[in-house]
């Protein structure tokens, strides 16, 4: 008599234990002056949701400083007094995240040149052993696009257009009017005050981000027809 085969089992993901937090798609409060909202999808090779998934986002301030001591040029006080640079947001059982910040400033690129404005991106999903990493461009940065080393240095167009957001209307002045849920499992009216990551996710009531701010999309493809770019760092 002949042993089964045991099912194989992705372990995890235990992104739901004590990694989000009520605030933590806020890089600045919503009604910072110049505030925007980065949302989009994140989805598997087959185009399905990943529900589970962890989305951190880490930029430069307006004025392309890091107040991090790993920037070489020193880090600096950000210009805005509430601006924190990371963000981080679970996936609701649509896929979907969300994050508001800043528009980042340009960066110096390790030849010399400029770096165009961008917001890296680390994923976290189930079966993954580590992150993967990508940027997101802005799309009204399109002469700063152009001369980007990294962008440049992907040949197939269609491949560099993983990184470049797309602007998307906003919801309706009551920050609702879509199918996305709240990313941190609270319910309407509950923003920052619910803690327990065990909310997460849930499904619960559909909860956009704020309203009234300029909205880009950027959809996270994980493999297949039309892959993201990641980076090997």
């Amino acid at each position: 008599m002949s042993a089964g085969v045991t099912p194989s089992q992705t372990v995890g993901p235990y992104l739901a234990i004590a990694l989000p937090w009520t605030d933590g798609p806020y890089v600045v409060p919503p009604e910072t002056p110049g505030a925007i909202v980065i949302t989009g999808t994140v989805t598997d090779g087959a185009g399905e949701p990943i529900p589970d998934a962890l989305v951190e986002t880490w930029q430069a301030d307006p004025e392309s400083r890091f107040n991090h001591p790993d920037d070489p040029r020193g880090a600096a006080q950000p210009t805005v007094a509430a601006f924190r640079g990371f963000g981080r947001c679970p996936t609701d059982a649509g896929g979907s995240y969300w994050i508001v910040t800043l528009r980042p400033g340009p960066l110096p690129a390790p030849d010399g040149g400029t770096q165009a404005p961008h917001i890296d991106v680390s994923v976290f999903a189930r079966g993954l052993l580590n992150r993967v990493v990508t940027r997101i461009y802005l799309p009204d940065e399109a002469d700063a696009n152009a001369t980007d080393p990294v962008l440049n240095s992907i040949a197939d167009e269609q491949r560099r257009a993983t990184l470049i957001a797309v602007a998307e209307p906003a919801p309706d002045a009551n920050g609702y009017g879509t199918t996305r849920q709240n990313p941190v499992g609270m319910p309407a009216g509950m923003l920052g005050q619910v803690t327990d990551p065990g909310l997460w996710p849930a499904g619960r009531p559909a909860l956009t981000p704020p309203a009234g701010l300029p909205h880009f999309r950027f959809d996270v493809r994980m493999q297949g027809e039309g892959e993201t770019v990641f980076f090997d760092v």
